[in-house]
């Protein structure tokens, strides 16, 4: 504990960018607090300092490595629910609040300043406006058509939602949403710092780059694992009306 408590908080950040979603969780904003240390802010906030350094040092950022692609289809998509939820609730509102604090009068960094702070609640608006069409529409579906096949689905119901939907009509839909984040990548210059940038700006950048990577991954398993599980769904439902009609 030695290690930390003594510590300024620009240090700790400094050092690992990732701890300042740490403090920001325990309501210490880094950027408020830059030049006391962890123990100080800690006695201002009344937070116990064991709770916040063990958190600290746990914070080692390891991913569970898990095989989506073994789940059945209603757990990839409550996975997928699962990690919706974190980016409405938790990712995207710090990354809000990092550049809402942006305060630099450093010509460079000026205008990204100013360009983020326009550019990112639009992102995020329609974001979540994505994430809500997709669990009202495609996971809707998807899980209508596992419903039919367990016998829990009526046939001439399921039969209109599929003149209705489809899954190639949601795929190419979701082709548009691939590269969210080009318009910030472009402003951030690819998320470039060198030496001289402010610890802000490394970690608003940083906290992009992990955002863009996590929602990547969130649209590989879509494209890779959830699309191919609900096109083999959409195909036995098919089977099933032609078993149907072949029998009347």
């Amino acid at each position: 504990m030695c290690t930390l408590n003594k510590k300024r908080i620009i240090e700790i950040v400094d050092c690992n960018y990732i701890n300042a979603s740490v403090l920001y969780y325990f309501g210490i904003e880094f950027y408020n607090y830059s030049e006391q240390t962890l123990e100080e802010a800690c006695a201002e906030k009344g937070l116990k300092l064991e709770t916040v350094v063990r958190r600290l040092e746990l914070n080692t950022h390891c991913e569970e490595i898990v095989a989506i692609n073994e789940f059945p289809i209603d757990l990839v998509i409550e996975y997928l629910k699962h990690t919706h939820y974190i980016f409405i609730k938790q990712k995207l509102p710090y990354i809000g609040k990092l550049i809402e604090n942006l305060n630099t009068d450093e010509s460079k960094l000026a205008q990204i300043t100013k360009d983020l702070k326009f550019v990112f609640p639009l992102f995020v608006e329609d974001f979540i406006h994505h994430i809500y069409q997709e669990e009202d529409t495609l996971f809707s579906y998807i899980l209508n058509l596992d419903s039919f096949l367990k016998g829990r689905g009526n046939l001439s119901k399921m039969y209109f939602e599929m003149e209705r939907h489809g899954l190639s009509q949601y795929a190419a839909e979701h082709k548009e949403h691939d590269d969210e984040m080009l318009g910030i990548r472009q402003i951030t210059h690819q998320y470039s710092i060198n030496s001289d940038t402010p610890l802000h700006i490394r970690v608003v950048y940083a906290e992009l780059e992990s955002l863009e990577k996590e929602l990547k991954t969130h649209a590989k398993i879509e494209n890779e694992i959830l699309f191919l599980k609900a096109l083999a769904l959409e195909k036995d439902v098919l089977d099933k009306f032609h078993q149907k009609i072949q029998y009347n």
